[in-house]
């Protein structure tokens, strides 16, 4: 295939082209494939094909056995997680626009992904393009409301790598000592919104609430806008509801608690509530967990 590309006139194909053909040569009723049957069917010169899946098992892409090669759990994760936030995002779309309209500002929904937020949406008008966030576009989570609402609500373990990774300021007003910031993080805890006074950009002001029911968080949806911070306080309850709506249209009433049991804050920030907390060693554990797939 490589040969006859060149003399086609066409360029070779790159290194990520090529490893895409071998993933898609496991898209069929048969699990597991040789590498007779890779070559075969990505028209992929033998060599080529070799090296790939090697470097495809040392990511978790794919799993060896003997001659077979298979998924591997790489692939499930992120499958998974693909499902996870698609779920997450059309229950929550009604909602978000909803917000918008009642608040007349930006709303986002976003994820923690590692010491970051990631915008899986964003609800807004022209109005709003002061505000530097994408869908996709990422954020460092200790200076955003929204992902001060999720680390109120996560693990110490979580927390202590955002610290560990360093509070950078962004503005003057970014907080930047780390009791500090774990002060703030038990004031959200206790408030159940996080607020962003111009912390990550001059004049952008938010005020988030983590997506949750009893125990972590997985999700926050936040309301921003330049000029906002007069409005916060006013804010905080329709983003408070929303989230609370978000919930229950995922899940149903019957996944909430009472509320003291919501907030009562165990020694590491997460809510004891009774609910098992098992160790969420990732995505693919946390989603058998809650059941989302």
């Amino acid at each position: 295939m490589t040969t006859q590309t060149v003399e086609s006139g066409y360029p070779p194909l790159s290194l990520l082209e090529k490893a895409a053909k071998v993933l898609v040569a496991f898209q069929s009723a048969q699990p597991r494939l040789t590498l007779t049957e890779v070559v075969e069917r990505s028209g992929l010169a033998r060599s080529s094909a070799h090296r790939i899946l090697d470097q495809l098992v040392q990511l978790r892409w794919l799993e060896r056995e003997g001659r077979d090669y298979r998924l591997g759990m790489g692939m499930l994760e992120l499958g998974a997680l693909a499902a996870h936030h698609n779920r997450l995002r059309r229950a929550a779309l009604p909602h978000l626009h909803a917000l918008h309209e009642s608040t007349g500002h930006l709303v986002h929904l976003t994820v923690l992904d590692g010491a970051e937020v990631v915008y899986l949406e964003r609800i807004g008008g022209s109005d709003d393009s002061g505000v530097p966030s994408r869908v996709g576009g990422r954020q460092p989570a200790y200076c955003t409301a929204a992902g001060k609402a999720i680390l109120a609500f996560s693990d110490s373990a979580v927390v202590e790598q955002v610290i560990r990774q360093g509070l950078r300021p962004r503005t003057p007003r970014t907080i930047t000592h780390a009791e500090s910031f774990r002060g703030e993080l038990a004031m959200v805890r206790e408030r159940g919104v996080a607020f962003d006074r111009e912390e990550g950009y001059r004049g952008v002001s938010c005020v988030a609430a983590p997506l949750r029911g009893a125990g972590r968080a997985v999700a926050s949806v936040s309301v921003c806008g330049n000029g906002a911070h007069r409005e916060l306080e006013r804010i905080a309850p329709a983003v408070l509801s929303c989230t609370r709506s978000v919930w229950q249209s995922m899940f149903g009433p019957g996944r909430h608690t009472d509320k003291a049991a919501r907030q009562a804050p165990t020694d590491e920030g997460v809510p004891a509530a009774g609910v098992p907390q098992p160790v969420m060693d990732n995505m693919v554990s946390w989603l058998r967990f809650i059941q989302w797939m």
